[in-house]
């Protein structure tokens, strides 16, 4: 799963603007960003969920299946 959540740090603790779908005490890896770093938030967001968009359409294209059957035999 990834996901991309606001969080907010306070004394030491990351308070995240919603809950996540995982299991207790399931490892996760966090990368940090602060927003002044990283720009406009809604704009990143965007490219992301088109990247995402884009990636699913390639990889889930059926025209690709022929190359499939080829490796099959």
């Amino acid at each position: 799963m990834t996901a991309t959540v606001d969080a907010i740090y306070e004394n030491g603790t990351l308070k995240l603007s919603r809950p996540l779908p995982l299991e207790n005490n399931a490892h996760v890896v966090v990368t940090i960003q602060s927003k002044a770093d990283g720009g406009n938030s809604e704009e990143r967001e965007a490219w992301l969920r088109l990247s995402e968009e884009n990636l699913t359409n390639v990889w889930d294209n059926r025209a690709d299946d022929v190359f499939n059957e080829l490796l099959d035999r």
